[in-house]
């Protein structure tokens, strides 16, 4: 080891990778320590956790690639997608974990807050807001928990040879919507999901799979401007908003 790669830093969370090791600091109270309980639950393969000493966790590294890149096409093989569905859905059959989920409540009022946001600052078409919110209320019928990863970005699963050898960053997991977890893995990468399916089965509400890409990029799009990230960029956030108004035009 001859150097420090600062993998992702802003003003809520940083990670560092030394070697075969990666260092998360967290200023939250309780996310690095979710993310050591959901790890330690989940029936499916995780980073090894070396220590873990407030506000900061050392994580072993994870063999293979991840199996794509938010803006740019995957270049995993169907087999490794297939392989990632049967493993969310391992998940997604464990017992819950024994901490509550996220309201539904809590999400609706933060969909309608983030979209009066875009509304009043934003360079969207304020059709192309009204439109997406519209959709994205499709996600918040209740549906029956299961034991979520929370966060599951394409970049978050790792493959080698169209297998998977883990999944990171679970400081999100808990009991919550499975169709959460296929919608933010297929974000930006729709073309993939009944890839995703071969492996999980096709016994899912597309309709809510579709209504959660609409809320995840409304709800996500401020937080990214103001740390610096640009849900306009080519395959992005903003760019799933308006193939969602296409497709419901």
């Amino acid at each position: 080891m001859d150097e420090v790669e600062v993998v992702v830093a802003h003003d809520e969370r940083a990670t560092l990778r030394a070697g075969e090791v990666f260092v998360k600091i967290d200023g939250h109270p309780t996310r690095l320590a979710t993310e050591v309980r959901a790890m330690h639950l989940a029936p499916i393969p995780t980073p090894e956790v070396l220590w873990h000493e407030p506000p900061a966790l050392a994580l072993s590294t994870v063999p293979g690639a991840a199996l794509g890149v938010l803006g740019a096409p995957s270049e995993a093989s169907p087999a490794a997608w297939a392989a990632a569905g049967r493993m969310i859905r391992r998940l997604h059959e464990a017992p819950l974990p024994p901490w509550p989920g996220r309201p539904l409540a809590d999400v609706e009022a933060e969909l309608e807050k983030e979209c009066e946001w875009l509304l009043a600052h934003s360079p969207l078409p304020s059709e192309l807001v009204v439109r997406n919110r519209e959709i994205a209320r499709g996600a918040l019928e209740p549906r029956p928990p299961v034991f979520i990863h929370g966060d599951l970005q394409i970049t978050h699963v790792f493959v080698e040879d169209d297998e998977v050898t883990g999944i990171i960053d679970w400081s999100e997991g808990g009991p919550g919507d499975a169709m959460y977890d296929l919608a933010i893995l297929t974000l930006g990468h729709e073309e993939r999901l009944e890839d995703l399916l071969a492996g999980y089965g096709t016994d899912v509400d597309r309709g809510a799979i579709r209504a959660w890409w609409s809320l995840r990029s409304l709800t996500a799009a401020r937080w990214l401007l103001e740390h610096g990230f640009d849900p306009d960029a080519p395959g992005c956030e903003f760019d799933v908003l308006r193939a969602q108004m296409r497709e419901s035009s």
